[in-house]
């Protein structure tokens, strides 16, 4: 495909189950994604090693939310290898303005470390990338992601693929078709990403071990 990206098209995309790529950044074609199997968070999978938790406690970091979403998807995108060209960063960034796409930072003082960002639809939170600069950075982050979609009421964390840095937080794959069924129900439900009750819980979010239901 070759023809332009609209934020519009982006959330019926998403909400139809399939999401855009580049075949680099340089790269003008965007081509459309529909894993056969999916890859996916249980918010009450998520699983913090040791290693992570003393990571989270040492709290030689700050966390912000949604205040340098174009740093993040940019720093994203500085690899090697990427998907992320200057269409999607340009129309993910629209999202962000319109309050479907949000980003988690992770500082250490005035540099940023690490960050995630995605779309929210519904009570369904899409990741699209994360990156680190210090080490755990991206962990980190994750970890106080999880958080905060399972205390704002989201019901579905989409992770696209299952990589094995994902799996051993407690991501897994289905099948496109169960995946397709628990999208189509939670895109309805309600969530609030910037709900200004949530504050995080350190020691909790720190603590945390994968839940057996």
């Amino acid at each position: 495909m070759t023809g332009q990206l609209t934020p519009d098209i982006l959330l019926s995309a998403y909400r139809a189950g399939i999401f855009p790529m580049a075949e680099s950044a340089t790269h003008k074609n965007i081509f459309w994604v529909d894993p056969k199997y999916r890859g996916i968070l249980p918010l009450n999978k998520f699983h913090v090693s040791r290693s992570l938790s003393r990571a989270i406690m040492k709290l030689d970091y700050q966390i912000s939310i949604n205040t340098s979403f174009e740093k993040v998807i940019k720093m994203c995108a500085e690899r090697p290898e990427t998907w992320i060209n200057r269409e999607i960063i340009k129309n993910y960034c629209l999202l962000h303005q319109r309050g479907h796409a949000h980003c988690l930072e992770v500082w250490n003082k005035e540099e940023l470390i690490g960050g995630i960002y995605g779309v929210s639809i519904g009570a369904v939170f899409f990741g699209e990338s994360m990156f680190s600069k210090k080490s755990n950075a991206s962990k980190i982050a994750l970890a106080y992601l999880v958080n905060r979609l399972q205390e704002t009421g989201f019901k579905l964390f989409d992770t696209q693929f299952l990589t094995p840095h994902l799996a051993s937080l407690g991501a897994i794959e289905i099948p496109k078709t169960k995946y397709k069924i628990l999208l189509f129900k939670a895109v309805e439900e309600v969530a609030n990403f910037r709900a200004s009750s949530y504050s995080p819980d350190v020691s909790a979010i720190a603590q945390r071990r994968a839940q057996t239901s």
